[in-house]
C-alpha cells in the first residue's frame, strides 16, 4: 500500500528575542573592553602627528629662510589656559605671537608664515627650552639649538634641533616606535 509522504510543520525561521539579547550583551561587553585601547591608540596617533607636523614645520622654516634670503624664526608660546602654540615668522624676536586658537599677531616688520595651535582641550601640549629659535638665511643653521617636549597622556616625545637645523625625535619615557633619549 502506498503511503503519502509525511509533512512536518515548518521549523520557525529567524531568531528569538532571547537570542538577540544574548548577542547584544556579548557585543556590549566586547566594545566596553576595547574602548580604552582605542582611546590610547587615538592619543598616540595625535602625539605622533604633532611630532611629525612640528618636524616638517621646522624644516619649512629652514627652507623659507634660505629661499627668502632672510632669517626665519620659530617662536614657542605657552598659553596660560593650558594650551600652547608655535609660529613661524620673519622679523625680530617676539615679532609675532600666537595663541591656542591659532591667531597670530605680528608687530611692525614681522610677517607670520604659519601658526599651529594646540588648544587647552587637545591631549598634546608643547614646551620648549627656548622661547624662539632662528634659522640663518645664508647657512641654514639654527641659533640657539633647542629641545622641544611634546607631552601627552600616553607619554612624551622630545624633538632636538641641532645647530644644522636637523631634527631628531626620541622618547624619554619609552613611547613605543621611538628610540630612547
Amino acid at each position: 500500500m502506498f503511503k503519502p509522504p509525511t509533512t512536518h510543520p515548518a521549523a520557525p525561521r529567524g531568531v528569538s528575542l532571547i537570542e538577540t539579547a544574548v548577542v547584544l550583551a556579548i557585543v556590549a561587553v566586547l566594545v566596553g573592553a576595547a574602548a580604552p585601547g582605542f582611546q590610547e591608540l587615538r592619543q598616540r596617533r595625535q602625539l605622533d602627528g604633532v611630532a611629525a607636523l612640528l618636524e616638517t614645520d621646522l624644516q619649512l622654516a629652514r627652507t623659507e629662510a634660505v629661499a627668502r634670503n632672510e632669517s626665519v624664526r620659530v617662536g614657542f608660546v605657552p598659553d596660560p589656559g593650558g594650551g600652547s602654540c608655535y609660529v613661524l615668522h620673519t622679523g625680530p624676536v617676539g615679532g609675532c605671537v600666537c595663541d591656542a586658537q591659532g591667531v597670530s599677531t605680528c608687530g611692525a616688520g614681522a610677517i607670520a608664515l604659519r601658526s599651529v595651535p594646540l588648544a587647552a582641550g587637545f591631549p598634546v601640549r608643547l614646551e620648549s627650552n627656548s622661547a624662539s629659535i632662528v634659522f640663518d638665511a645664508a647657512k641654514g643653521t639654527v641659533t640657539p639649538t633647542a629641545s622641544i617636549q611634546l607631552h601627552s597622556p600616553v607619554g612624551q616625545l622630545r624633538q632636538i634641533v641641532n645647530v644644522m637645523g636637523r631634527v631628531r625625535t626620541c622618547t624619554p619615557d619609552g613611547v613605543s616606535g621611538h628610540r630612547a633619549c
